[in-house]
């Protein structure tokens, strides 16, 4: 490894629950509980600095819970203070919504469990359901939260993207009241909110994740929907509608809801984003694509860990649309384009990854964010893992060749199954989360660099942070840092570079 200047690897590792596992309650109105997603955001970060350059690397390890206002509130409590409001019987989850409200203002806890980003040189955690905690990136205190200087009073998504060229953070706002969806953009020094917009969308419509190009904005508008009317007539607050519409969108940098260009495409579940990018008329979108939602779950009533069971099976493609299997395999993930005409309105969709294993998580050198790329990188889910756990488990990283494919395939043909995939597979009982890119030189090229990853072995209890050669993907990593306590499975990861001594 050749980095000259001191550097931080941050991930959210959440959810982590202040007073243990979740919980469910019982009352009159009924039973409510706690989904997976939820708990307190903590993060967990490796400091490294071999600014002396003899070879020696300095690295340090930090965490911390992110102190949002509920989480210190509940801490000086010394006691859980929120009734679960997401999954549970309506009534009880009505109750909850009321009860939480009228006690602390809020109807559910600032969690800030799923993302870390950076923006002018500031540093944050987010989930969607409130705005981004700032945090000092030396001791991992939360700062307070981020509102473009009180210019947005709405939810922030967990994967604001930055504009290339101009620096500018785009990001979209989800609740369940209208405006159901809004879009802003935040100068790139982060002191002014320059637009913002209603999307005019119709229903609460969960975007996990916005997409950007050179010129435009690509919106979501897919099934999995948040729907308080649903609620309150007996059924849940989050579902995964299969049988409703789906719809991408295009719309200019600074447009308007009026200007966006909408493409109708085969309803089905995409939480994250590779990249996008303009290919001559067509805006192209790739993304991890799966035919069911992991969030909330099952419907009330089914077995949870069955259906996580037979959710995570492995694909076999002669089964991928047979009705006897409709409940197998439904969270497999695959990695997906859609190519959108501006000039025709055409959409073509195929999956670019078969059916051998399930990826998602995805990141990608973010210097080609919004620009045409050639490679991506994806977590791996270990099917079997995760099929007897009931919940996800990722046991390696690949490596997608996006414009190579694979033998016997022909990438001009545009058939399925056809990109190169390298994969770098862990040791049994071994998982990761948190993966980030981390380029090698300023300009180099795309997929010279290194993926850094939180890793747990179950079978030893310890946890490490791997570093992989992306040039030398299946070879063993280049490091293995062993870390003094346990890291939970969480979400993402982020690399920041640091011009400061301090941290040594």
């Amino acid at each position: 490894m050749s980095l000259t200047c001191a550097c931080c690897f941050i991930g959210s590792a959440g959810p982590n629950p202040l007073f243990g596992g979740f919980k469910s309650t019982k009352s009159m109105f009924g039973r409510s509980s706690h989904i997976w997603v939820e708990g307190e955001g903590m993060l967990h970060a490796l400091y490294f600095n071999n600014e002396d350059r003899d070879g020696k690397w300095t690295v340090l390890y930090n965490n911390s819970h992110v102190q949002t206002e509920t989480f210190k509130l509940e801490k000086q409590r010394n006691k859980p203070s929120f009734l679960p409001a997401i999954e549970g019987d309506s009534p009880a989850i009505l109750s909850a919504y009321l009860l939480n409200l009228m006690r602390f203002g809020k109807v559910n806890k600032d969690i800030s469990n799923t993302n870390v980003f950076e923006h002018s040189g500031k540093f944050y955690t987010i989930a969607e359901n409130h705005l981004p905690q700032e945090i000092d990136i030396l001791t991992l205190e939360t700062l307070g939260h981020w509102d473009a200087n009180g210019a947005w009073n709405r939810p922030f998504t967990s994967h604001p993207k930055k504009v290339p060229g101009t620096g500018e953070l785009v990001m979209i706002g989800v609740d369940a009241v209208k405006p159901f969806l809004e879009l802003g953009i935040i100068s790139a020094d982060g002191t002014k909110l320059v637009h913002k917009v209603d999307l005019k969308f119709n229903r609460t419509s969960l975007c996990h994740d916005i997409g950007i190009t050179q010129r435009y904005n690509v919106i979501m508008d897919f099934p999995l929907t948040v729907d308080i009317n649903r609620l309150i007539s007996g059924g849940p607050l989050i579902k995964y509608e299969k049988e409703g519409y789906a719809r991408i969108g295009v719309m200019p940098r600074y447009g308007d809801a009026n200007s966006i260009k909408w493409f109708e495409v085969e309803p089905s579940i995409v939480f994250h984003i590779i990249n996008c990018f303009e290919d001559g008329d067509e805006v192209v979108l790739w993304a991890c694509r799966a035919r069911g939602s992991i969030i909330p779950g099952p419907d009330l009533g089914l077995n949870k860990f069955e259906w996580f069971s037979r959710g995570f099976k492995p694909l076999n493609s002669t089964e991928e649309n047979n009705d006897s299997s409709a409940q197998d395999s439904l969270l497999f993930s695959r990695c997906y384009e859609w190519r959108l005409n501006m000039k025709t309105g055409e959409v073509k969709g195929m999956n670019l990854t078969g059916t051998e294993s399930s990826m998602d998580f995805p990141i990608i050198n973010e210097n080609f964010t919004g620009l045409k790329n050639k490679y991506g990188y994806t977590q791996v889910v270990d099917s079997t893992a995760s099929s007897t756990s009931g919940m996800a488990k990722f046991g390696g990283l690949a490596k997608l060749y996006l414009e190579e494919s694979e033998p016997g395939f022909s990438l001009t043909e545009r058939c399925e199954e056809f990109i190169k995939v390298e994969y770098h597979k862990f040791e049994e009982n071994t998982f990761c989360s948190g993966a980030a890119f981390v380029p090698k030189h300023e300009g180099g090229k795309e997929d010279d660099g290194w993926i850094i990853t939180f890793v747990h072995n179950e079978h030893t209890d310890t946890s490490f942070v791997y570093i992989i050669d992306t040039k030398k993907f299946c070879s063993e990593p280049v490091a293995k840092i062993t870390l003094p306590s346990r890291v939970p499975y969480g979400f993402h990861g982020a690399f920041m570079p640091l011009n400061v001594k301090e941290i040594m």
